[in-house]
């Protein structure tokens, strides 16, 4: 009898290493750098950029964008992402949110030479989630690489504080299957240590595929379109967008 492969495995969401390490700690700081090398082999940035240039409305607005960024690290990524928009998109509001302020003086002044002003904001998700006071509105928010560390509870409770605030949010994380498994098997051929080696399996195993995270969705928030979708070879995206009538400049 020959044995056949399952086309998918169950998502198994496990607390990753880096998550619970000091900020300050040496094999820390390098885990965050291949983070950089890990977004440059799946395309991250090229994702990103597509999906946000694709978003009807934002380049064509006068007042500054508001834009969240959810467990943005040190917010590497966007400033890749800023540079790529400079000129096609108003002035940004840039707020990076995380659980330690990782942000270098250096990064700032790289932000406001694309017309970007960026702060940080330092406090748990599921916090900022469960915070029932007043809260800004946001017209984008994005998360890359960060909701597949959520329980299915914990990220529909998440879900639902991004859909009562804001118009836009993509996500890009990491896709459940075979080959992307395969490729975090190999992350230490582009120099990765051992904390991103082993975090490179996990996030794969907890990632995302089909229309799981539109699943957990609000659904009591009627008036979005959702768009779920598999992107290059390693990345699942969700793009949710509210419906026109609907959409606020509130600050």
């Amino acid at each position: 009898m020959i044995a056949t492969v399952p086309l998918a495995f169950p998502r198994k969401v496990v607390p990753e290493l880096l998550d619970g390490m000091d900020a300050h700690d040496a094999a820390a700081k390098r885990s965050r750098r291949d983070l950089q090398r890990i977004h440059r082999a799946m395309g991250t940035r090229a994702t990103v950029l597509g999906a946000l240039r694709a978003l009807p409305g934002l380049h064509a607005r006068k007042s500054p964008l508001r834009l969240l960024e959810l467990g943005a690290g040190d917010g590497s990524l966007m400033l890749g992402v800023a540079r790529a928009l400079q000129g096609q998109w108003p002035a940004v509001e840039l707020t990076l949110l995380d659980r330690q302020d990782l942000l270098l003086p250096s990064a700032v002044a790289h932000y406001a030479a694309v017309g970007w002003t960026v702060k940080t904001q330092v406090a748990d998700a599921l916090d900022w989630a469960a915070d029932a006071g007043a809260v800004p509105h946001w017209d984008l928010i994005v998360a890359n690489l960060f909701l597949h560390h959520f329980e299915g509870p914990q990220l529909a409770l998440l879900l639902a504080a991004v859909a009562a605030r804001t118009d836009y949010f993509f996500a890009c994380e990491p896709r459940r299957a075979w080959l992307a498994l395969a490729g975090s098997h190999l992350v230490g051929a582009i120099g990765a240590n051992a904390v991103t080696r082993v975090d490179a399996v996990l996030s794969v195993h907890a990632g995302f595929r089909g229309k799981e995270l539109q699943a957990l969705w609000p659904a009591q928030n009627a008036g979005w379109t959702l768009a779920e979708h598999s992107a290059g070879l390693f990345s699942h995206c969700l793009v949710a967008a509210r419906a026109e009538r609907k959409r606020t400049n509130a600050r």
